[in-house]
């Protein structure tokens, strides 16, 4: 019987609940809870060659095979070179076998901005770079320098006018006497910058970005953005403790993100309280609030780096935790909570756009199942790809994982965790090993997957027998 995505997508994130919902209840009966591991359900994981560095860098099931690019501190072919911390990516064009690709740069920076400082926003570190991959005769073409001069530039989106979307995951007032002690120590180098922080920039898939910050979309702990193709309304994470808020901005012109539009937050029913606790499956009636200043004003005091949440708050909108990745698929957003849920360990969230409702849809059981989803991708074939972000003292590497159908969380790649010593120039046993997975996103022909390690910063381009129903 043959099925549409969208209905695929729904079962299996059914499914998902009901398995999700056994595993918590079964754990309250474990003394050892952290000891539920996901299972391989493409076949067992094995060591596979890099066919760029020939190490064998990841584990894969049977059959696949990647290459990485554009390790950081290698050159660009702008002559910049490749900065590290590579984080949030998309894909915003493809023509033919040609796939552009615009990557995060999570940095602060001393040194000055990524690129030409005549192009940039400010002085600060953090950007893009924009990758040109060849996907018939596996090789990079181009790369370059696409936006510099931000902070901290951590995940985004990929617009339906093809663009991306890139998000600072920081705030800095304009003045740096007026920033929050806070910051200043979770930001440690960012005294000098010169302008303010904590905006989405806009960065086209040729060419370097006009880096205008589009301040109707807020300023705050941005994550990720997902953009509903339909009605141009833009949705946004906060990563943020102990409140974050899941925002939408509603464009005064869709499209024209920088035209002016509302910002607003999410009530779920009455202000109920999203970080914990929460029955998986069940369904509940949202509104939205609207954020009266988007950018927040030393005159209302208190902490400047959560204005925006707190005026959600105070309109009776509901407090997530650590807000991350973003997905808009078919009337449908996913979006994920690193730390949510009773083992801390993470929660994924399904939000429908037509029936305005929101659910959970997965609670990892414990951090050696799932610990911290970060940034979430749809498959061409319907399943959630989950990037894990957290290292624990029992997990040897992290993971990339997927969601079935069937509603099963299982591995569908780990770095190597019998890596160690110096392999091109980067300590594996130090650097990959422990770094997060990030910027999963797929080829719009659905034969690549490309995703991001962290640190020291590599893109991974990994094709092979993608399975229907699995990824």
């Amino acid at each position: 019987m043959s099925t549409t995505r969208r209905e695929f997508v729904r079962a299996g994130l059914i499914g998902a609940g009901a398995l999700s919902l056994g595993l918590l209840a079964l754990s309250r009966y474990r003394s050892h809870r952290d000891q539920i591991q996901l299972t391989d359900l493409m076949g067992p994981l094995s060591p596979v060659r890099d066919d760029t560095t020939g190490i064998p860098l990841l584990l894969l099931p049977d059959g696949f095979s990647y290459l990485t690019m554009s390790w950081a501190g290698q050159k660009l072919h702008d002559g910049f070179y490749v900065p590290g911390n590579c984080d949030g990516m998309g894909v915003v064009r493809q023509d033919g076998h040609r796939v552009s690709l615009v990557r995060n740069h999570e940095l602060t920076g001393s040194a000055g901005p990524l690129g030409d400082p005549l192009r940039a926003y400010d002085v600060t570190g953090g950007g893009t770079t924009t990758l040109v991959f060849d996907t018939e005769h596996r090789v990079l073409l181009d790369s370059w320098v696409s936006l510099g001069g931000t902070l901290n530039n951590c995940a985004g989106g990929v617009t339906p006018w093809n663009t991306w979307l890139s998000c600072e995951e920081s705030f800095l007032p304009a003045a740096t006497n007026q920033r929050p002690v806070s910051d200043r120590q979770r930001h440690w180098r960012t005294d000098h910058a010169e302008k303010p922080h904590g905006y989405v920039f806009e960065v086209p898939a040729s060419g370097i970005a006009d880096p205008q910050p589009i301040a109707a979309m807020g300023q705050f702990y941005h994550e990720a953005v997902a953009v509903d193709p339909d009605s141009g309304i833009a949705y946004m994470t906060e990563d943020n403790a102990p409140h974050a808020g899941f925002y939408r901005f509603k464009p005064t012109q869709p499209g024209k993100l920088n035209g002016g539009g509302r910002l607003q937050m999410m009530r779920v029913e009455s202000g109920k309280d999203m970080r914990d606790g929460l029955p998986l499956r069940q369904e509940f009636d949202i509104d939205w609030v609207d954020i009266p200043e988007p950018e927040p004003r030393l005159t209302h005091g208190g902490d400047l780096a959560t204005g925006v949440v707190r005026q959600g708050l105070a309109s009776g909108g509901s407090s997530f935790v650590g807000l991350e990745g973003c997905i808009y698929d078919e009337q449908r957003v996913y979006f994920t909570s690193k730390t949510g849920g009773s083992a801390g360990a993470g929660y994924i969230f399904e939000h429908d756009v037509a029936a305005q409702t929101i659910r959970l849809v997965y609670e990892s059981a414990g951090h050696t199942q799932l610990s911290g989803p970060d940034n979430i991708t749809v498959s061409p074939r319907g399943s959630l790809l989950v990037c894990e972000d957290r290292v624990t003292s029992n997990k040897a590497a992290q993971q990339l994982a997927g969601l079935t159908r069937s509603g099963e969380m299982f591995r569908f790649c780990q770095v190597n965790p019998a890596l160690r010593g110096l392999y091109a120039g980067h300590d594996l046993s130090t650097s990959v090993l422990m770094a997060e997975w990030a910027g999963a996103t797929f080829s719009r022909d659905g034969d690549w997957l490309f995703c991001n390690l962290y640190s020291p910063g590599a893109t991974v381009a990994i094709t092979g027998p993608w399975q229907q129903g699995l990824i």
